[in-house]
């Protein structure tokens, strides 16, 4: 009887060995601890120890060590901050519309506009809307009231934007450090944020020690800011270990995706700004699409398309929603004879302000689109980003000043912070629109958020004695693939539209030998669940074809193949994945897209 459920063990064993490969390599899930070709690898760490350490240099971290350093020297105290980002250069990983408003920036940097240096950018002068039916086109009018009225907003490359916020840091004596990931939190013994310690490099892809294998850094701080924007890979273990999100509704996110074009100068219109709603999507999908005309060195176009990703169809293929768009009469013409330049995706946080989570803990805070300040029907988020980042570094700069707390060698909680965004323009703002977005939900989809947006906010400017729910995480909002329709999607004509690897690389995206950073808490589970349920979906809402299934070196099945170095940091696997499997962890330093000015 020992003999026969010995064997019958031992096949199972050889059947999940054949049939789920290994996939997962990343020591965050196989501890290095139980993992031989580590036993004699030195594991100690160089430090550095700074007053206020940021990650991410993006428009908030950025604008959160100016104002530091601004406060710094009104104050006539001394005060050493640092910015840890994890693109090769400032601005790679940035990626938006953009069309800003300016009121934060005019705060921060009043003398923005006459800086020679400055960003190059494009106030707007037109302002279209439309709803799309599959051949016509129906203008909706806009007008001042209404959040997609822009006149007085500038068309920018935000990624060009947060270059030259770059270089204004470097000009007040900030630390900006580009090339280095922070990868994990450091804490004090009573649980307290410490600071934060960069990724190991020189890790081969099987998980092993290279000889170039180099310890990370850590930084040491008195509070630690992060910034790391949409789903951030440590943002997400704090709001585990605080609780964060134990008194707010589950976040929800769109991905956005991105092409710069070089038109014909005949069809160049500086200044003008379109959206539209409706086809290709139906009723019960969220989304829609943006043109926007900058005034560039050449004829640019920004065209992007965005979508809820609480959209339900397991076959719906976000990055081919975005080309079969580009096809539609009134769209197509635009492009042709033009060329495209540029590609990119990311996510963005939807939920609005019923969806922000406490924004600090013992030690630091959370700031910009990482806790999610974006405005949804203005589809902008960068202002209330920067001034977030503004209203915390002020926060921040009172505390770590403070006489009592430099002697204090347990981090203090800057809980001045919430308090003072609540009374901000930021809150007022994100509490008018609050019912904009999750009023999709009715049984009327799209056209419940168009009536909602007509009736509630033009009139009511949310005011009304309600809040609507988002009702759960968008990875829950699946069907079965057996419930669903397959979705056409026509053939790249490589003039207009494009395959999704062509796209790629544009993207200037690149990892290094290494563990792939899209780890699996389960490797069976891609096959036994995803696949068998819902047709394996991330193979189509990756934006970066990282996830594919093909079929198993021998005998019967699929597998799935995890192709680590397209990846361009979108988050959206993490986000969607039906499981909650995946898990995106950072990876070396410097890897990722390389957007030039997106």
């Amino acid at each position: 009887m020992l003999d026969k459920c010995a064997r019958v063990f031992l096949q199972r064993r050889l059947y999940s060995a054949k049939s789920f490969p290994k996939i997962t390599t990343h020591y965050t899930v196989i501890p290095r601890e139980t993992d031989p070709r580590w036993k004699d690898v030195p594991m100690e760490r160089e430090s550095c120890e700074t007053d206020v350490v940021i990650v991410g240099g993006g428009p908030a971290g950025l604008s959160a060590a100016i104002r530091l350093k601004q406060l710094s020297k009104a104050k006539d105290k001394e005060l050493s901050v640092c910015v840890i980002e994890k693109a090769s250069a400032i601005g790679n990983h940035t990626l938006s519309g953009a069309c800003i408003e300016t009121q934060a920036l005019d705060e921060l940097l009043p003398n923005w506009k006459e800086d020679e240096s400055g960003f190059k950018r494009t106030p707007v002068t037109s302002d279209k809307f439309a709803f799309l039916t599959k051949t016509n086109r129906i203008s909706i009018p806009i007008f001042k009231g209404l959040p997609m009225y822009n006149h007085g907003n500038y068309i920018v490359r935000l990624g060009n934007v947060v270059q030259w916020l770059a270089q204004k840091a470097e000009e007040h004596e900030v630390d900006v450090y580009p090339g280095f990931a922070a990868s994990e939190i450091l804490y004090h013994e009573d649980g307290s944020v410490k600071g934060i310690a960069t990724n190991d490099a020189g890790i081969a892809k099987d998980g092993s020690p290279k000889e170039s294998f180099t310890r990370g850094m850590e930084f040491h701080s008195k509070c630690t800011i992060f910034a790391e924007g949409c789903h951030g890979h440590l943002a997400k273990q704090l709001y585990k270990k605080f609780g964060l999100r134990d008194n707010c509704e589950p976040q929800t996110y769109g991905i956005g995706l991105k092409e710069l074009w070089e038109v014909e100068p005949a069809k160049h219109k500086p200044g003008t700004i379109e959206h539209t709603v409706g086809w290709p999507l139906d009723r019960h999908t969220y989304g829609g699409s943006f043109l926007y005309h900058l005034d560039d060195d050449a004829p640019l176009v920004s065209v992007g398309f965005v979508i809820g990703l609480d959209y339900q169809n397991p076959y719906l293929n976000p990055f081919r929603e975005f080309q079969r768009f580009k096809l539609h009469p009134s769209v197509k013409p635009l492009f042709e004879g033009g060329k495209r330049i540029a590609y990119g995706a990311r996510a963005l946080n939807e939920g609005g302000v019923q969806s922000i989570p406490k924004l600090t803990f013992p030690g630091g805070c959370l700031i910009g689109c990482s806790p999610g300040f974006m405005n949804v029907p203005k589809i902008k988020g960068t202002h209330n980003a920067m001034k977030s980042a503004m209203i915390a570094a002020e926060t921040v700069f009172d505390l770590v000043t403070a006489e009592e707390t430099k002697s204090n060698t347990i981090a203090p909680e800057p809980v001045e912070y919430e308090k003072k965004l609540k009374e901000s323009s930021i809150w007022k703002e994100l509490h008018s629109v609050r019912n904009i977005r999750p009023s999709f939900h009715s049984f009327l989809g799209f056209y419940g958020t168009m009536l909602y947006t007509g009736v509630f906010y033009l009139f009511g400017r949310g005011k009304e004695p309600w809040t609507l729910s988002h009702h759960g995480a968008d990875h829950g909002k699946l069907k079965p693939a057996a419930e669903c329709q397959p979705i056409e999607y026509p053939k790249p004509d490589n003039v207009v539209t494009f395959d999704l690897l062509s796209s790629v690389a544009l993207t200037g995206t690149n990892h290094e030998d290494q563990p792939a950073h899209l780890t699996l808490k389960d490797d069976s589970i891609p096959v036994e669940r995803n696949l068998k349920l819902f047709d394996g979906p991330e193979q189509r809402f990756c934006p970066a074809g990282v996830y594919e299934y093909v079929p198993l070196e021998e005998g019967d099945g699929q597998r799935l193949q995890i192709n680590a170095q397209n990846c361009i940091h979108c988050k959206t696997c993490d986000i969607k994945d039906p499981s909650q499997n995946i898990n995106w962890v950072t990876p070396e330093g410097g890897g990722g897209p390389a957007y030039n000015g997106m």
